[in-house]
C-alpha cells in the first residue's frame, strides 16, 4: 500500500518584478499553509519521505506545512524535477521513488498537480487551488506500477477559513 499527499504551493506574490522560481509567498499564502498545515496535523499519520520543488514558493509552503507535522528534516528533500508545471517529470520523480518509502508528500505546481491528481485519483477535481492537497492511496508496493487509486481526501484553504 502507498500513499501520495500533493500538495500545490500557497498563493504566491506577484509585486516584485524577479525570477518565477524566486517568488515569495503572500500573506494569504502563509496563512493557508499555516491553516492547511494545522488541518493536515488531525490527518497525517506518517510520512516516510518529503519532496519539494525548488520554487521559493514551494519550499516556503513546504517548511510552514512541516512545522505543524511531527516529522524529521532528514525526510525533507529538494527535487528539481517536482518545477514542472506538465507533469511527466513529476509523475517520474513518483515512480521512481524508493519501495521503502509507503507515504510520500510532495510539493509543487500546477498545472501538473491538478492533473496528476486527476491522473491517479478516483475524483476528479476542477482546480487544485494554492495550498490545496489531494491524498491519494494505491493498493500497490512499488512505486513505478502506480495506476488510479483511491482519493481518501482533499483539502482546500477555502473551506478551512
Amino acid at each position: 500500500m502507498k500513499t501520495l499527499y500533493i500538495i500545490r504551493h500557497a498563493k504566491s506574490s506577484w509585486e516584485f518584478d524577479m525570477l518565477d522560481n524566486k517568488r515569495p509567498l503572500n500573506k494569504r499564502g502563509m496563512k493557508d499553509a499555516e491553516l492547511v498545515g494545522e488541518h493536515l496535523k488531525t490527518l497525517v499519520v506518517s510520512i516516510d519521505k518529503i519532496l519539494c520543488s525548488p520554487a521559493k514558493r514551494a519550499y516556503s509552503t513546504a517548511k510552514i506545512i512541516m512545522n505543524h507535522l511531527d516529522v524529521s528534516e532528514n525526510i525533507f528533500c529538494l527535487e528539481s524535477s517536482l518545477y514542472d508545471f506538465e507533469g511527466s517529470q513529476v509523475i517520474d520523480v513518483i515512480k521512481n521513488c524508493s519501495d521503502d518509502i509507503n507515504t510520500l508528500m510532495i510539493f509543487g505546481h500546477n498545472h501538473a498537480f491538478t492533473s496528476i491528481a486527476n491522473l491517479y485519483g478516483n475524483q476528479y477535481i476542477d482546480n487544485l487551488p494554492t495550498a490545496g492537497v489531494v491524498v491519494i492511496e494505491f493498493e500497490i508496493d512499488k512505486w513505478q506500477n502506480i495506476c488510479v487509486g483511491k482519493t481518501l481526501t482533499t483539502v482546500f484553504p477555502k473551506s478551512l477559513r
